[in-house]
C-alpha cells in the first residue's frame, strides 16, 4: 500500500523592497489556487516568502529592521494564506522573519513553519546554520548579513507527523550541512520542505553560474538518498533589487533523483505525487542506521566545529 502526498513547489519571482505584505500573499494564494487544480495537498513556498531578502543591506535602524518581521504568525496581513488553506484543504510550509518575545527579550529568527489543511500550525522551525557576516562589509558588492538580524535557531530539527507522513523543515544554507538531514532521518523523516533565497553569484569568491546550481541540487539530492527521504526545495528567484537570485526550485525522490524543477526565475508551480513509503527500502537496506551506523567513531562532530589538524 502507497501513500501519495500530492505536493506543490510554489516559486516565487522577485519581492521589490517597498512591496506590501497583501500583494506578496495573493501571489501566494493564486500558486495555492493552481496547487489545489492540480491535486495538490501540500505546499512549498521559499524563505522570507513575505518580504524582499533584506539581510542583503546594513541597515543601523532597528525600527527599520523590524519591519520585515512578523510579530504574530498569523496576522491580518497573513490570514489570507491560512484561510485558504482551510477552503482549499491544503496544507503548506512558510519562510518568513519572526520577531517574538521570549525569556524577557526580544528575539529574531529567520523561521518557517508547518499549516495543515485545517490552516492550523502544527510545526515550527528556526535556521540553524546561518550564513553570511554580522557587520558592513565594503569588500562585497552586496551583503549577507543574516549573522547580523537573526539568532541561530533553537528548536533543533525536529519532525511532525501531518498531512498522513513525518515531516521535517529547514531553511536554504541548511542544505549543505549532512548533519541537517541525517538528524531528521534518525527521527524516520519521509519528506523535508525547504525554502531557500540564494544569489546567483558568489559575493566574496569567483564560482560559476553551473557550479551555484549544481551545488543547490547536490546537496538535496545527497540530504534526500542518504536518509531516504523526499526533499522539496523552493526558490524566491529572479532579478530582486539588482541581485539575481537561484531560481531551480525543484522536488527530489528519496533515491536522489529530481522529478521536478522549475523552468523560470518566476513564479511558478511545481507538482508531483510523492509517494511517501518510496524511501522506506532504502531505510532498510544501504542506509539501515540502526544495522550500520557506528556512533562510538562520531563523536568530533559535536564535540568541535573548526577544523584541528594533526600535530
Amino acid at each position: 500500500m502507497t501513500r501519495v502526498l500530492t505536493v506543490a513547489g510554489a516559486q516565487l519571482g522577485p519581492i521589490a523592497r517597498d512591496e506590501p505584505r497583501s500583494q506578496a500573499v495573493g501571489r501566494m494564494v493564486a500558486l495555492m489556487e493552481k496547487a489545489h487544480a492540480k491535486g495538490a495537498g501540500f505546499v512549498v513556498f521559499p524563505e522570507l516568502a513575505l518580504t524582499t531578502f533584506f539581510p542583503r543591506w546594513f541597515i543601523t535602524d532597528q525600527a527599520e529592521v523590524d519591519r520585515f518581521f512578523e510579530a504574530i504568525m498569523p496576522n491580518p496581513e497573513v490570514q489570507p494564506l491560512f484561510d485558504a488553506a482551510r477552503r482549499l484543504g491544503l496544507g503548506f510550509y512558510l519562510g518568513y522573519a519572526e520577531r517574538v518575545r521570549e525569556a524577557g527579550r526580544v528575539r529574531h529568527f529567520n523561521t518557517a513553519i508547518l499549516v495543515d489543511a485545517s490552516g492550523a500550525i502544527v510545526g515550527r522551525y528556526r535556521k540553524v546554520h546561518l550564513p553570511g557576516h554580522a557587520e558592513f562589509d565594503p569588500k562585497r558588492p552586496w551583503q549577507h548579513l543574516e549573522k547580523r538580524y537573526f539568532e541561530p535557531g533553537d528548536l533543533g530539527f525536529p519532525v511532525f507527523r501531518a498531512m498522513g507522513g513525518i515531516l521535517g523543515m529547514c531553511i536554504c544554507n541548511d542544505r549543505r550541512w549532512p548533519e541537517t538531514f541525517r538528524v531528521m532521518g534518525l527521527q524516520g523523516v519521509e519528506l523535508v520542505a525547504l525554502g531557500y533565497n540564494t544569489p546567483v553569484r558568489n559575493a566574496v569568491a569567483r564560482e560559476s553560474e553551473h557550479l551555484r546550481m549544481m551545488h543547490n541540487q547536490m546537496s538535496m539530492q545527497a540530504g534526500a538518498y542518504q536518509n531516504g527521504t523526499w526533499v522539496v526545495g523552493v526558490a524566491k528567484a529572479g532579478a530582486e533589487e539588482g541581485v539575481d537570485m537561484m531560481a531551480g526550485s525543484c522536488i527530489v525522490a528519496p533515491t536522489g533523483e529530481i522529478v521536478a524543477q522549475a523552468m523560470t526565475e518566476g513564479d511558478e508551480l511545481i507538482v508531483y505525487d510523492c509517494d511517501l513509503d518510496a524511501g522506506r527500502y532504502i531505510k532498510e537496506t544501504v542506509f539501515n542506521f540502526a544495522a550500520h551506523r557506528r556512533i562510538e567513531h562520531y563523536g568530533l562532530i559535536t564535540s568541535q566545529t573548526g577544523v584541528v589538524p594533526p600535530a
